[in-house]
């Protein structure tokens, strides 16, 4: 809850009474009882059965869990679109992260191609695929809120790039260059070389995917 509480409430407090907060809000029990429910639908508050409704850690990736949610129903069109999404993102995050990526991180990040190119088995090359772009780059980025959504958009567009993998021949070979090329980038540090490798990894799975849904 915010200042209007008289106080701010720190991960893990307990909330006041309904009683006391309808008395400090200036708000009916039923508008409070509203904002309690859909406060802990959003995973800002959690209700504990005998013991009261406490705020939450917030962390991004809590309070982006629905809109992962959206993105796994999602299909056609709409998958489309949220790859749209997810390229603007990618190549936003990868830029900051070949600027900002520390001396050390390129090896970390660099382990995800190398496994990628010593298996031919198409799940656990988009095993490798998440962890290089969506937890690896977006970690360097230091950025956790765009983190948590490439996460959420990643993981559930999963079943497009497998589809990919299993249908187009040499999918995942440019997948393999892809990866290599935003590496590079990552070890020169140029941003500008990772937003465009890392917005044209996105765009091939984008196309491929907005062929088949057309008309």
């Amino acid at each position: 809850m915010g200042r209007r509480t008289g106080r701010l409430l720190a991960p893990g407090q307990r909330l006041p009474t309904e009683r006391d907060l309808t008395a400090r809000l200036g708000m009916s029990r039923s508008s409070m009882r509203e904002a309690i429910r859909a406060l802990t639908a959003l995973g800002v508050l959690e209700a504990r059965h005998g013991s009261g409704v406490y705020v939450t850690r917030l962390e991004a990736a809590d309070l982006l869990e629905p809109f992962g949610t959206v993105a796994d129903l999602s299909r056609g069109r709409r998958l489309v679109e949220l790859l749209e999404v997810r390229g603007v993102l990618e190549s936003a995050a990868t830029a900051p992260a070949a600027a900002r990526i520390t001396p050390d991180r390129p090896a970390e990040v660099g382990r995800h191609p190398a496994a990628m190119n010593a298996t031919d088995d198409p799940e656990e090359i988009l095993v490798h695929d998440l962890a290089f772009f969506h937890r690896e780059i977006a970690a360097a980025a230091g950025n956790g809120t765009t983190a948590a959504i490439l996460d959420g958009l990643s993981s559930r567009t999963l079943r497009a790039r497998v589809r990919r993998g299993h249908q187009e021949e040499g999918a995942f070979a440019r997948t393999r260059r892809e990866h290599a090329a935003v590496h590079r980038a990552l070890v020169a540090r140029d941003p500008e070389a990772a937003r465009a490798a890392a917005a044209a990894h996105v765009g091939e799975v984008e196309e491929w995917l907005r062929a088949r849904t057309a008309g």
